[in-house]
């Protein structure tokens, strides 16, 4: 693990390196094509495929593996892969909450909801303050916030026809939450093994804390089961907040987007439910929890295959700096109070 970290931190300063500041070695390097050719890329992506999909695998392994191939292979799907990551994190999630029951869910989801409010408004302050500091586009700015506050990508998504953010724009937010989302997926497991934190305290701590739905359950899932539940349940809960944060900006902007509850997490929900209600099938239920948990395997060497090139190239010096900023504090403050409150 602690080699292929390492692997996966030089190729993305070399890559990052080399597109700012040489530009003609890029127009060469990218004219040439992939170091493999089109078919050699598509044999090796298939491959990884079935690797991650075999149960030895493990999250952060795919996640790694995925970003490798994709930035020394090349992605040959690029398009397809990020498509399917949605539909099959999705699925992912739904096939999680027969692991839980719904008296669980309920009760994890009431003792974060104070950290939630709390830390969705105070993220949302400090990345205003972060973005007039290092002088981020303001839609740029708002949306790395948005996306850090409550659901990563799907935040930025909901938000950025509100602000009638243009491709660019969602493209930078996006691409510098997805970066922090690869880092936390890795870091947060080795962190809480060093501070030896609680599954509980991890669980919430990784709902609260990382951006993506996918990376929440992949660094939990990593963790321990009971971290997999609390924060699969704890990220659930704030990614409902979505529907008001952007109704209510709609509401200040005079804007008519609006915006849903997403249908996987009322999915989860039924599925706890279920759970509950027929606990005669454990076993069945087990044993979806189970396929659901490496289909998340296979969901994150997808999304490791979409930090492309071209990915890399969109993130910008301040955009970057705003987001690890806030996204360090973000973290830091979230663990100082679970730790020394913790959850109700």
């Amino acid at each position: 693990m602690d080699q292929s970290v390492l692997l996966i931190i030089f190729i993305y300063i070399f890559h990052f390196y080399l597109y700012t500041n040489f530009p003609i070695l890029q127009q060469k390097y990218t004219s040439g094509g992939n170091v493999l050719n089109r078919y050699g890329s598509k044999l090796l992506f298939s491959a990884g495929i079935v690797i991650c999909a075999l149960p030895w695998t493990g999250t952060a392994t795919a996640l790694i593996r995925g970003i490798c191939l994709s930035l020394i292979a090349g992605n040959p799907w690029p398009r397809k892969s990020t498509l399917i990551s949605k539909w099959l994190l999705q699925i992912s999630v739904v096939g999680l909450g027969f692991g839980v029951s719904i008296g669980d869910v309920i009760q994890t989801g009431k003792s974060s909801l104070l950290y939630t409010v709390v830390g969705i408004s105070c993220t949302l302050a400090l990345g205003y303050g972060l973005g007039r500091l290092f002088r981020t586009g303001r839609n740029t700015s708002m949306l790395i916030s948005f996306g850090t506050a409550i659901c990563g990508g799907s935040a930025i998504a909901a938000m950025a026809p509100v602000l009638k953010a243009d491709d660019d724009e969602t493209a930078i937010a996006l691409a510098t939450v997805f970066t922090l989302n690869s880092a936390a997926l890795i870091l947060f497991p080795l962190i809480g093994h060093v501070l030896h934190l609680d599954q509980n305290i991890f669980g919430a701590w990784a709902g609260l804390a990382i951006h993506d739905t996918s990376s929440v359950v992949g660094a939990a899932s990593a963790y321990g089961t009971q971290a997999l539940a609390t924060a699969t349940t704890v990220k659930l809960t704030r990614a409902i907040w979505i529907t008001p944060v952007v109704i209510g900006t709609a509401m200040l902007r005079k804007s008519k987007q609006r915006t849903t509850v997403p249908l996987f997490i009322v999915g989860f929900i039924l599925a706890a439910t279920v759970r509950s209600l027929l606990p005669q099938y454990a076993i069945l239920w087990n044993g979806v929890t189970a396929v659901a948990k490496q289909c998340l395997v296979v969901t994150l060497f997808l999304v490791g295959g979409g930090l492309t090139r071209e990915v890399l190239r969109k993130v910008g010096v301040n955009p970057l700096l705003q987001g690890i900023t806030l996204w360090i504090a973000v973290s830091a403050l979230t663990l100082a109070a679970l730790t020394y409150i913790g959850l109700a």
